[in-house]
């Protein structure tokens, strides 16, 4: 039978520069390749112009949201992975005795 209550190795937390690498670099990426891919077959300005026509946005404005946008929708996906895959013996502890 196996004894739960026994210390096991738990690695040591990262630091958060390096956790907030984690999850912004690999999404940065991803964004990039999204936003190519979509501005492939989507004019900004017809998309300005089917939803917003009274803003006033450029071609590189309407870029950049879209590159953002992307990178938020990327960067969530990630740091939900990033917290689904923590170790659960951070959280699985014993209680302290009282």
């Amino acid at each position: 039978m196996t004894d739960f209550t026994a210390p096991r190795f738990d690695h040591p937390p990262r630091p958060m520069a390096q956790r907030i690498g984690a999850i912004l670099w690999p999404s940065f990426f991803a964004a990039c390749v999204a936003t190519m891919v979509f501005f492939a077959f989507v004019d900004p300005l017809a998309l300005r112009d089917m939803t917003f026509p009274e803003l006033p946005l450029t071609r590189t404005l309407g870029y950049s949201i879209g590159f953002f946008m992307f990178w938020l929708a990327t960067a969530a996906s990630s740091l939900f992975t990033w917290i689904l895959l923590r170790p659960a013996s951070r959280f699985n502890r014993p209680l302290p005795p009282e």
